[in-house]
């Protein structure tokens, strides 16, 4: 699916100023608005993920979108639409996961229907208070690049359970039970004082670099070994990729000041004139752009 084709297609059918970020800042209510769908054999497998699982990931991936934008998030509704297979046990430990999964984040409503296999829409609300909120249009030369954690572990994950792996293990649990990054959110939205950028790198930290050098018309300099991952990684062909490229890791990518101190972050490069992704590999350097993002993205399951 061209899904960024798609966005832009509607973007200039629609001519909002609110569409473009992964939540949507109504200035005038103090809230931000996200909405995320998942779809059976697309975006999980009852064959990996049990419906516990399927909940907790369906809320937290929502709540990453929130913490995303810098907000607090506060409220969630869930529309559930369920094939003929499914019964009364799937839906009391989907809703306990999901429930699990929030927290102090109220699920307050949502919608229940039948369908040929499973669908999961979720909406999240977040608070806006006096916290500052991001976009990914606001990354300014001379700042630095912060993410929140490794990168990496999930598309590791993802390609054990696909090999036929059940046992799990740090890969795995990162896969199935990611967790949104409130605290870092918190910290730099609640501290700093000029424009900045923040993504979660569900769909890679690659695309989410990209999406901000693009929407913010700069270049960011990376440092590939100042990246964290975990040291298993490297037992994966081709690991390097997992880490731009394997999606779902739901950590945070920040632009901020480069005197912000942020002590449970790790720096990996800073904001300089241009327009791209560059990356330092040590003993060599690549260029990305959007049509590399595209070709290399990795794809959860086909449809």
């Amino acid at each position: 699916m061209k899904e960024k084709i798609f966005i832009n297609l509607i973007k200039s059918v629609l001519n909002s100023k609110y569409i473009g970020d992964d939540c949507a800042y109504l200035k005038d209510l103090g809230i931000v608005v996200s909405q995320d769908s998942l779809v059976e054999d697309v975006h999980f497998s009852r064959s990996f993920a049990n419906a516990y699982q399927i909940g907790y990931k369906s809320v937290m991936v929502n709540i990453s979108d929130i913490c995303a934008s810098g907000a607090e998030p506060k409220y969630l509704t869930i529309a559930l639409s369920l094939p003929d297979s499914v019964d009364e046990h799937f839906v009391k430990d989907f809703y306990m996961g999901a429930k699990d999964a929030a927290g102090k984040v109220e699920i307050v409503g949502g919608d229940i229907t039948g369908a040929d296999k499973i669908y999961i829409s979720v909406t999240a609300i977040g608070a806006v208070g006096e916290r500052k909120i991001s976009s990914r249009s606001s990354a300014k030369i001379g700042q630095k690049i912060v993410v929140s954690g490794p990168h990496g572990s999930s598309g590791a994950g993802l390609r054990e359970l696909m090999s036929g792996k059940r046992e799990e293990d740090e890969f795995i649990s990162a896969h199935l039970m990611p967790k949104a990054r409130l605290d870092f959110s918190e910290k730099i939205s609640s501290n700093i004082k000029q424009d900045y950028a923040m993504m979660d790198t569900s769909d890679g930290l690659m695309d989410a670099l990209v999406a901000i050098a693009e929407s913010s018309g700069v270049c960011l300099e990376i440092d590939f070994n100042k990246i964290p991952y975990c040291n298993g990684l490297k037992n994966f062909e081709n690991w390097q990729d997992l880490i731009f490229f394997g999606g779902e890791d739901y950590e945070l990518v920040a632009t901020v000041p480069d005197n912000m101190d942020l002590k449970d972050g790790f720096v990996i490069g800073k904001v300089v004139e241009g327009r791209g992704v560059r990356v330092d590999y040590g003993n060599s350097s690549k260029f990305y752009t959007g049509e590399d993002i595209e070709k290399n993205l990795f794809n959860h399951f086909k449809e």
